[in-house]
């Protein structure tokens, strides 16, 4: 078994584990229980109720309706943490990072004196890459992206590196999310880090790209063509050296086939 084999199968499990979760999805139905009911406690709870019962919404098709559209949000969750696991686990590779050179973490002061730790996806640090020509490859590709996001002088030169939040689309409006972002990127410059979103999809509103951009966050979509300062494939394949465009084409039938389990398994 070669080196890209041996790798794609670590990678494909990373992907795989995190859609299985979704198979233990449960929806909670309004009531919060962790872990969410079954099909038997459901129906219990809503024949209790006169009213639901009155309207019928006691029948297994409306539990199954509930099931699916909370399992939706689930797929799309996991699918986003396993995008997570996959990059932090590629920067380890292809950089020779520790799994704690490859995190970036920093505390923020709290209620009561106390601090509470915030962390990003995905860290690398320039003097912690020991082989050269990843490391020339970085020191470039940082130059670059600082002169995208319009970085100059010190504020560009000073930088150690670059920290990753990770994700698989941008569709939230949340604005306490976007407000936690922004806050982020400033955390990121104050540590000398150039701050990025790596999205593995093209899908982000417009006008929440423009945000992220005012905030200078380099903007990486999941585009197969574009520059190393755009592109998240393209970015993989030249700066850090594996072609993950083509790790998702040679096993897309194996998670193809993973997704519609899941997917059977919610309807189910």
């Amino acid at each position: 078994m070669d080196a890209a084999e041996t790798n794609d199968r670590a990678y494909l499990d990373l992907i795989c584990g995190a859609l299985r979760v979704c198979l233990n999805y449960k929806p909670s139905c309004g009531h919060g229980r962790q872990g969410g009911v079954t099909i038997e406690e459901f129906q219990r709870i809503y024949r209790e109720d006169e009213f639901y019962a009155w309207f019928g919404l006691d029948s297994p098709l409306v539990y199954a309706a509930h099931k699916a559209a909370g399992g939706m949000t689930s797929i799309y969750r996991q699918i986003g943490t396993g995008c997570q696991l996959l990059f932090h686990r590629i920067l380890q590779d292809t950089l020779g990072l520790s799994p704690t050179d490859a995190t970036w973490s920093y505390n923020v002061p709290s209620t009561k004196g106390k601090f509470r730790t915030l962390s990003l996806d995905g860290r690398i640090a320039i003097e912690n890459i020991t082989s050269s020509p990843r490391r020339s490859a970085v020191e470039s590709w940082l130059k670059e992206a600082s002169a995208s996001i319009g970085l100059k002088g010190r504020n560009a030169t000073s930088l150690h590196g670059a920290v990753f939040e990770v994700r698989q689309a941008y569709k939230s409006n949340d604005a306490k999310r976007q407000n936690a972002d922004v806050s982020n990127a400033a955390s990121a410059f104050a540590y000398r880090y150039l701050p990025v979103m790596l999205l593995f999809s093209v899908q982000i509103p417009l006008n929440l790209a423009e945000r992220y951009a005012r905030a200078r966050w380099l903007m990486l979509r999941g585009a197969i063509s574009g520059t190393t300062v755009d592109s998240t494939y393209v970015f993989c394949r030249e700066v850090l050296g594996y072609d993950l465009a083509g790790f998702f084409r040679r096993n897309s039938e194996a998670i193809k086939k993973e997704t519609l389990a899941v997917f059977e398994g919610l309807l189910r």
